[in-house]
């Protein structure tokens, strides 16, 4: 059975967008979608006495928003198989356990009820350092958001973080018949740094080690997907800022993000949360487990 793509829908303009996203996601992967709302209401209604027959507003919120939503998805891309539940527990736990059988996980940037001027809610950042899945937060233009760039970005970095991120942009960029931008960051050493003992011609310049990890990092890949359209782009600045800048044209960026075994923490690089918060486009996280 095809595990689904999953969505967190709050009934939010953010998640409203997350759901448009996904559906168009489900039917390039020929996935089917499906739609979850938490609701603790559901939890406790059973232990609540009731007077009488009308069902509670929380109740009848809950199922608004989960079949307003699947309706939504149905009139956008009617071919795509599409779900909906209502969930007894809190957002971050319904989404995480909904993770184990999902494609992906997918969240609007923000939810229901918190600050305009957040750049990214709590439940997704949550989410998205503590799944097991791929989780996909929808940010950033319309454009982007839309596909309008048809470019990939991955950003390449020191194993073991990447496999797993790079797998994933593959069959993105082939399946949307985008253009891929692997891109790694490097940087100069400080000269305070540099070993007097090596002679400078017998140590690889730094944006040669790059390009040599980066042809590391997608030989693989590359092989399996022949036809996507690859582009190696080492590129010197720190990390997190070449691929914030990388992130203003494309319609993806993905990275991959460490999952420690025994670790219940938030599991984030300083690269992914700069880019959960601040990128122009969709971001997909990764986990690789170690």
């Amino acid at each position: 059975m095809e595990l689904p793509l999953v969505v967190g829908l709050d009934g939010s303009d953010p998640s409203l967008e997350a759901v448009d996203w996904a559906v168009e996601e489900a039917a390039r992967h020929r996935l089917p979608l499906r739609l979850v709302h938490a609701s603790l209401w559901e939890r406790y209604e059973g232990s609540v006495p009731s007077f009488g027959r009308q069902r509670p507003a929380e109740a009848v919120l809950a199922q608004h928003i989960i079949a307003s939503g699947a309706e939504r998805a149905r009139q956008r891309r009617p071919e795509v198989k599409v779900s909906s539940d209502v969930l007894p527990d809190d957002p971050v736990s319904a989404l995480l356990a909904a993770g184990h059988e999902a494609w992906s996980l997918v969240t609007g940037s923000r939810g229901r009820g918190e600050f305009a001027g957040l750049t990214l809610g709590s439940v997704g950042l949550t989410v998205a350092a503590r799944a097991m899945c791929p989780v996909i937060v929808v940010r950033g233009g319309e454009r982007n958001r839309q596909g309008a760039f048809g470019r990939v970005v991955v950003g390449v970095g020191d194993q073991p973080h990447g496999p797993g991120a790079v797998r994933f942009a593959f069959r993105e960029a082939e399946v949307r018949g985008s253009a891929l931008d692997a891109v790694r960051a490097w940087r100069s050493p400080a000269p305070e740094h540099a070993d007097p003992r090596i002679a400078d011609d017998a140590t690889p310049a730094p944006e040669e080690r790059a390009s040599a990890g980066l042809a590391e990092a997608l030989r693989e890949a590359v092989r399996e997907h022949p036809d996507v359209d690859v582009r190696r782009r080492p590129v010197e600045g720190p990390a997190h800022k070449v691929l914030l800048e990388a992130s203003a044209d494309a319609d993806l960026i993905v990275v991959g993000a460490l999952r420690r075994h025994g670790h219940f923490g938030l599991q984030l690089s300083r690269v992914a949360h700069t880019l959960l918060h601040h990128a122009e486009c969709p971001v997909a996280v990764v986990p690789q487990r170690v």
